[in-house]
């Protein structure tokens, strides 16, 4: 994400966060970070230099352990993660694979008979494993310019509990045309991963966030990180979350930190902090959630864009070259006043994961290039 983005397209363009200057860096002669972090660290203060409130990152790296914090921010805060939570998704839907109840390559008609229809829309023709990987084509809801007004704009401060349910977002983007026929193209689409969590309540008969709690949560002992559903309030610690809730870089700055998070669902509505992130992500990649089949499948990735070679998407994960030529995979996310970043190497050994509490301002990409490549951010 740059400085230019905007709450009125966090969930649009914030929750793909990863996309951004350094997936295009050439080479750089930067060493390997240091034990120290300095870079990791210089990151954070630029991030605060550059209006971010406060930030936060934690790495592990073998047996070293470090936080970092810049600003109004704390060690062990708590934050909403956005699209963070679509490896989540995805993961559960992938272990539900490996148990023969649902095949990824089934049509989500078969699942979602009728939901997926309008306007070109239709789930006869887009599978399961399209929607994880954002080929289905479908029209993501967050684009819709009234969705848009209503949840990231200045309307934001009267309907910030409102609730949403999956299929209200969904029938948002069947009033629109699809992007592209399904495998055509690809396209951030954050319909694709409400779409996914209901097919995961069909075959489970459960809500999608019980999944992720039994399957997740638990056996991994992530004691910070929860599905909120409707709750709007955020647990403690955490800190304040900031927004201008317009593109008017001169705009005020409201406190946006409760808000009714089924706005994003199972495509974005996951609270955690740096410590369970690491964890969730660093046993993904080292093979404790999924069978070596399930992990072949969900890294292996599409090309996003010729504008992006470094940058693929997997099943609801990331793999990005860095600018030192280092491996990362991953996710970001964002959400009102809210910048996620979660990256592991594919051995699942050097992790790193940090917030910014604002989505108007700061890079979160420079925090990953100092951590894994030691690159300095230019001031």
């Amino acid at each position: 994400m740059s400085a230019a983005r905007t709450t009125r397209t966090v969930l649009a363009a914030a929750l793909v966060a990863g996309i951004a200057a350094t997936t295009l860096a050439a080479p750089a002669l930067a060493a390997p970070a240091k034990p120290d972090h300095a870079a990791t660290r210089q990151a954070l203060d630029a991030a605060v230099a550059d209006g971010v409130p406060g930030a936060v990152a934690q790495a592990r790296d073998g047996h070293d352990r470090w936080t970092g914090t810049a600003g109004e921010r704390k060690g062990n805060d708590r934050y909403r993660v956005g699209s963070i939570t679509k490896t989540f998704t995805a993961t559960v839907l992938l272990q539900l694979q490996a148990e023969g109840r649902i095949d990824l390559d089934d049509p989500v008609e078969k699942w979602l008979p009728g939901v997926v229809r309008g306007n070109g829309h239709d789930g006869s023709r887009i599978t399961v494993r399209q929607l994880l990987n954002h080929t289905s084509g479908i029209y993501s809801y967050t684009e819709d310019p009234a969705f848009q007004e209503r949840v990231f704009g200045p309307g934001f401060l009267e309907h910030r509990y409102d609730t949403w349910t999956p299929r209200q977002l969904v029938d948002v983007a069947m009033a629109h045309k699809p992007d592209f026929e399904p495998g055509a193209s690809w396209n951030y689409s954050n319909t694709n991963f409400v779409l996914a969590g209901m097919v995961i309540e069909k075959v489970t008969g459960r809500p999608y966030g019980k999944a992720v709690e039994n399957r997740i949560i638990k056996p991994l002992k992530l004691r910070a990180t929860t599905v909120p559903g409707t709750r709007s309030v955020m647990p403690e610690p955490s800190s304040p979350a900031y927004s201008k809730l317009s593109r008017d870089e001169n705009a005020p700055v409201h406190e946006v930190s409760d808000l009714n998070p089924s706005i994003a669902g199972a495509a974005g509505e996951i609270i955690s902090d740096s410590r369970d992130l690491q964890t969730f992500y660093s046993a993904l990649l080292k093979g404790r959630l999924l069978t070596k089949e399930g992990l072949n499948e969900m890294t292996t990735t599409v090309q996003i864009s010729p504008e992006y070679p470094n940058l693929t998407y997997g099943l609801g994960l990331m793999k990005q070259k860095l600018s030192c030529g280092e491996e990362v995979w991953g996710h970001g996310g964002g959400i009102h006043g809210s910048t996620s970043l979660a990256q592991v190497t594919r051995d699942g050994e050097h992790s790193l994961a940090g917030n910014f509490n604002a989505d108007w301002t700061g890079d979160t990409d420079k925090v990953v290039e100092a951590e894994f490549c030691g690159t300095v951010p230019k001031k």
